[in-house]
């Protein structure tokens, strides 16, 4: 059988000769395979370079997504250390409402921690969560579920306190709670201790504060003054009923500026400071009551309002 073959035949324009080529049919399948092949490689390595050239700018875009959450976490990071330092001054101002309302003060570790105890550990990062940006946020969830913690626990005992008010606001009214004077402390309460001038032990139910001469005495809280005058050891001296078992006492005064039987108010200035009675200088001795017996006035004093020599 005899072999196919093209005849491929050339005519040019003009007086020139035509041209004759011959092809087989072999040579011709081979030249349409090696188009193929040519155009399958061309197509495979423009897919490659369009994947590549994808892949490229998917990281880029990636590599800034991941700069932006970086810098955001920063943001977010820096206004959480702000939150976590006003949640510490509402604390601080939980800690003295507390005191007025009457209440026990919270436990420290308590509320450094939170409700549910110390802060939660973070769960281990995986081999594809690796990078700052995660870790990033591993450490700003735990710090947020503190403070959430922190937050819950003073919204609760906000919440105590304002029933503890409401339900007690006469209570409170009769309750001290502020120094009667402004000065040094200078002597505190005491079970025994030597008098000063009669230089033998005997108990200390109060506590003194000296100031100038002259300086003002207020009352700590509302009640009734139930004794006005000279007291043999204390010279002038108040003493005021508040109700509610408390009664407070302010000896050593230079002057006395309310009578037997008024009724005072929390701030109301009630005597003047001095050194009658025995007294070796100008100060005010201070005695807080509660069902007959002596207690620590500090209890009965906000901390700021103590000034310690």
């Amino acid at each position: 059988m005899a072999r196919r073959r093209w005849t491929v035949v050339f005519v040019p324009h003009g007086s020139e000769p035509s041209r004759i080529l011959e092809v087989s049919y072999g040579m011709l399948k081979l030249a349409a395979g090696g188009l193929a092949v040519g155009l399958a490689v061309a197509l495979l390595v423009g897919v490659m370079t369009v994947a590549r050239t994808a892949d490229l700018s998917r990281t880029a875009s990636m590599s800034q997504e991941n700069a932006r959450l970086v810098y955001e976490l920063n943001e977010m990071h820096g206004r959480l250390a702000t939150l976590s330092d006003t949640i510490a001054r509402i604390s601080l101002r939980d800690t003295r409402i507390r005191v007025l309302a009457n209440l026990e003060p919270i436990d420290p570790q308590v509320r450094a921690a939170g409700i549910g105890g110390p802060t939660m550990a973070p769960r281990p990062l995986l081999p594809d969560e690796e990078g700052p940006a995660v870790r990033h946020a591993q450490e700003i969830r735990v710090d947020l579920n503190a403070l959430i913690r922190r937050a819950n626990l003073l919204s609760a005992s906000f919440e105590e306190a304002a029933d503890s008010l409401a339900s007690n606001s006469k209570r409170l009214a009769a309750t001290p709670s502020i120094m009667p004077t402004q000065g040094w402390l200078t002597s505190a309460f005491s079970a025994m201790r030597e008098h000063p001038i009669l230089h033998v032990a005997r108990p200390h139910e109060g506590i003194d504060v000296t100031a100038p001469k002259g300086s003002p005495i207020e009352a700590p809280a509302a009640g009734v003054v139930i004794d006005a005058g000279w007291e043999t050891g204390y010279g002038n001296t108040i003493t005021i009923d508040h109700g509610y078992g408390i009664v407070t006492k302010f000896a050593h005064a230079s002057k006395l500026l309310v009578r037997k039987g008024q009724h005072v108010a929390r701030g109301q200035r009630i005597a003047l400071v001095g050194n009658t009675g025995l007294a070796t200088s100008s100060h005010l001795h201070y005695e807080v009551h509660v069902n007959g017996r002596p207690v620590d006035p500090l209890r009965y004093v906000l901390p700021e309002h103590v000034v310690t020599d």
